[in-house]
């Protein structure tokens, strides 16, 4: 569900932007934040890890995480969207969706940074957001 601007809009945004603000859950209810890259594909979002890192052990654990890509410091152009929603690890494709997320920001995923990144990329975040509400300024 999205409130605030034309789902579409909303979309285009999405589909457009290069860093999330991914928040999770740690074990002791206290939150983690971290920038990521992520894919925004048919309504949900894909972010690329490895099971070590905090955000991944964090979704695993509680299923759930929030997010928020937004722009702009001055009025009339700031615009954001954020929501929450089920929050899983995926295993299966992993090379094919991390490909797919890291070619939004090399010219090609044969880029040595890419491939390192790939390389240790053991799974996927997907969101499957409950609620998206988006604002401007």
């Amino acid at each position: 569900m999205t409130t605030g601007h034309a789902k579409e809009q909303v979309e285009r945004f999405l589909e457009a932007q290069q860093t999330m603000r991914l928040a999770t859950i740690r074990g002791d209810g206290t939150p983690h934040v971290v920038p990521v890259w992520y894919l925004y594909e048919n309504g949900a979002f894909y972010v690329g890890t490895h099971t070590r890192t905090a955000k991944a052990k964090n979704v695993g654990e509680t299923g759930r995480a929030a997010f928020c890509i937004d722009v702009g410091v001055h009025s009339p152009d700031i615009f954001g969207v954020s929501g929450h929603g089920k929050a899983s690890l995926l295993r299966d494709d992993v090379a094919a969706i991390a490909s797919k997320i890291l070619s939004r920001y090399y010219d090609t995923v044969d880029d040595p940074a890419a491939q390192e990144l790939l390389a240790d990329t053991d799974c996927i975040i997907r969101i499957i957001p409950d609620r998206m509400a988006s604002w401007s300024y």
